[in-house]
């Protein structure tokens, strides 16, 4: 008993070392010496690291380990030494059929998650909001057509200002994508010289951005914060300063970030202080002109 207490307490504290050092994980950035997946923030990405960790992993553990067992098992029994005397036999139907089947078998359990996982990328929910992502040598521009904000660019921060700001050189950008927490976000994404790739690891992202295409993607922050990404496909010299950083904001902030850019009451001031100004010097325009209009009658009075 003592022993089986020892081996728990054992495990505890390495599941609990495990643990300590997963959550030391950077939320949307990437963690040095990290060896596991960004810490989720979308449902996608739940799921896709649901499908890896416990669907795909332990089936590609146990193919690995029984294809080293088999291998050492035949290079120890069936070798010069062990074994002078080769067998004169080439087919064996049993082991043929089962090496058939029992890969389709396991191909046939990973396709029905790996199906699942796809058509929740493809059907997409009802969106709260769309923003268009075009890929440029080498920027971002983001427009949000359902808030009448026109494209902004996104460039790669410099590195003084980064290190001024404390965040990460080559994944900070000067303009970030800007949405609410907890909303439906519908990416377009498309490219105007090359081929471009739109990744986000945090959310799940990888979208390909291809000229004259529009692809389409979504994503549901689940938590409040700063995420990067970059551009995933080889564009260029430049490819590496493509980043991609989103920043997931209150809804009350980003309404106010939406009233920043759009600014309705700056455009409708104007007329009015016009119209006001006209009003005003109105008074004063006929007394200016009545003399002139009286100067004509005296010559008439001379004839």
């Amino acid at each position: 008993m003592r022993k089986l207490a020892a081996g728990l307490g054992a495990g505890m504290l390495a599941s609990s070392l495990a643990a300590s050092a997963w959550a030391e994980d950077t939320l949307g950035q990437p963690t040095p010496k990290g060896i596991d997946f960004q810490p989720a923030a979308s449902v996608l990405k739940h799921d896709a690291i649901f499908f890896h960790n416990v669907i795909l992993l332990p089936i590609i553990t146990a193919i690995s380990l029984l294809v080293l067992g088999l291998l050492l098992w035949v290079m120890i029994r069936y070798n010069k030494k062990a074994n002078p005397v080769p067998a004169n036999w080439s087919h064996n139907t049993v082991i043929e059929v089962l090496w058939t089947i029992v890969p389709v078998l396991i191909l046939v359990g990973i396709a029905v998650p790996s199906f699942s996982l796809l058509f929740k990328y493809h059907d997409m929910p009802p969106a709260y909001m769309t923003v268009k992502a075009t890929g440029y040598q080498w920027y971002w521009g983001y427009e949000y057509p359902d808030q009448k904000v026109a494209e902004e660019t996104s460039l790669v921060l410099p590195e003084d200002q980064a290190k001024a700001k404390g965040v990460p050189y080559l994944l900070a950008a000067t303009t970030p994508m800007v949405v609410p927490v907890n909303k439906v976000v519908r990416v377009q994404v498309t490219a105007v010289d090359v081929i471009h790739s739109f990744g986000l690891p945090a959310f799940g992202l990888k979208t390909d951005a291809i000229p004259g295409r529009l692809n389409e993607t979504w994503f549901k922050a689940e938590k409040i914060g700063t995420y990067y990404g970059q551009c995933s496909e080889l564009c260029g010299v430049d490819h590496a300063y493509m980043p991609i950083e989103i920043k997931v904001v209150s809804q009350a902030d980003f309404d106010a970030w939406v009233a920043s850019k759009t600014t309705p009451a700056t455009p409708a001031a104007a007329p009015a202080q016009t119209a006001a100004a006209g009003a005003a010097a109105a008074p004063a325009a006929p007394a200016t002109t009545t003399p002139p209009a009286a100067a004509p009658a005296a010559p008439a009075a001379k004839l």
